[in-house]
């Protein structure tokens, strides 16, 4: 269970670290099962349901940026999404009965080129009639300064929501230069892997290139209070028996329990679906690539100067 002090933390902070939540034969098993589909990439010329590809993936060379929905990819994720120490996790925070969104991925960052996500927010992709709504990052690897770790804005989630549209559509994505968003103040969360991240829907999160040598693998998986339902239009609910088979922990509700929360709707879609790198794709003004092009130039002036 978590501590006083993580709970307090999350509801202030909207997210937590927890340490040594996978046991090292988890692990294993987990590395195991996603090296294998990452595999099935080579000879694939186009994204999958399965696999979203890098831009510079070939098929004689291979690159997987995310695995969609790897619940539905392999049993094994669907079980893990179930694991005791995370649902143990879970429950103070959201309740005892909690659902597994149809959504989750797992975010690649291979080594020198793994494709930063720009600063977003969970809730702008799917409100629900109350925020008891989360995400969990399984980590694979190590994850720590230089390969890409998720960033998040402490406090956002009890901000407001904010503009994910660009060019007159929904895009995933926030224009920090646009919306005035301050992110001087966002802090890396670095942890090992086996160990998880939490962070609440309404958080701003997002992540840089990968510019290390080493890859950074997060597996995540979406929560929510099994009261919490998707609002019409988000997702779409013609098979109720998947829907309520989806309960990882207690039981579902036919009751959904109604909050005022602040919503935008994410309409018009996206020109470009498949995963938020390809939603993305229309966003004007990319943050992360501007940070990139910054480190670039001053690791090559020092590089100059000595």
């Amino acid at each position: 269970m978590l501590t006083e002090a993580q709970i307090v933390a999350y509801r202030h902070d909207g997210y937590i670290l927890v340490r040594n939540v996978l046991s090292d034969e988890t692990l294993a098993a987990l590395r195991d099962v996603t090296d294998a589909i990452a595999a099935s990439a080579a000879g694939v010329t186009e994204h999958t349901e399965v696999l979203d590809l890098e831009p510079s993936h070939r098929p004689d060379a291979p690159r997987v940026r995310r695995i969609k929905k790897p619940h539905r990819a392999h049993p094994f994720y669907r079980d893990l999404a179930a694991h005791a120490g995370i649902m143990a996790a879970l429950t103070p925070l959201i309740g005892a009965n909690i659902r597994l969104r149809a959504g989750g991925k797992i975010n690649m960052k291979a080594s020198g080129y793994g494709a930063p996500v720009e600063w977003h927010q969970d809730w702008a992709f799917y409100p629900h009639t109350n925020q008891d709504v989360l995400a969990v990052g399984v980590l694979l690897d190590d994850m720590n300064a230089s390969n890409g770790p998720l960033r998040v804005l402490p406090g956002s989630h009890r901000g407001p929501i904010h503009d994910h549209h660009s060019q007159g559509a929904f895009c995933g994505a926030i224009d920090v230069a646009r919306t005035g968003l301050d992110v001087s103040n966002a802090r890396e969360v670095h942890g090992r892997a086996g160990d998880i991240t939490i962070h609440h829907v309404r958080m701003v999160h997002g992540s840089a290139l990968n510019t290390s040598g080493r890859q950074r693998r997060v597996l995540y998986f979406e929560y929510a209070a099994a009261d919490a339902w998707p609002l019409a239009g988000v997702e779409h609910l013609a098979d109720l028996d998947e829907f309520n088979g989806r309960i990882v922990h207690g039981k579902p509700t036919m009751r959904p329990r109604l909050e005022d929360v602040p919503v935008r709707i994410p309409l018009p879609r996206a020109p470009f679906q498949g995963s938020i790198y390809e939603n993305q794709r229309t966003l004007t003004r990319r943050y992360f690539e501007h940070e990139a092009h910054d480190v670039t130039v001053q690791r090559e002036t020092v590089a100059g100067g000595a």
